[in-house]
């Protein structure tokens, strides 16, 4: 049972990046999933949630507007489009199951689970 993400690097303020969190050895379309980041220092902040059904979006006030999650269940993927990059968006970002979207669990209140990957790291910097 593993998630692993990627699609993070280095970018330029401004710029965008596409993360993908893959499942293996389980199928993630059962499941409620979200993002999270943590940048040096900082606490884990959560990001953005989606139902399982695709139905539920839920995402933070500082990345509204400028991130887009998606999912593909028939790919095991979820997605984080990230448009509009600033240097405040630097941190290791990270999938996880989560127990339902709500935004109780985009505030990282509740409902993350252990099930999350390593991260892959985004640097936003000229």
């Amino acid at each position: 049972v593993q998630l692993v993400e990627s699609g993070g690097g280095l970018v330029q303020p401004g710029g965008s990046l596409r993360l993908s969190c893959t499942a293996s050895g389980f199928t993630l379309a059962p499941f409620a999933m979200g993002w999270f980041r943590q940048a040096p220092g900082r606490s884990r902040e959560g990001l953005s949630c989606m139902s399982s059904d695709y139905k539920i979006t839920h995402y933070a006030d500082a990345v509204k507007g400028r991130f887009t999650m998606t999912r593909d269940n028939a790919f095991n993927t979820v997605y984080l489009q990230m448009n509009s990059l600033n240097p405040e968006d630097t941190a290791v970002y990270h999938c996880a199951i989560t127990a339902s979207c709500s935004r109780a669990v985009v505030a990282f209140e509740n409902g993350w689970t252990e099930t999350r990957g390593q991260g892959t790291l985004v640097t936003v910097s000229r």
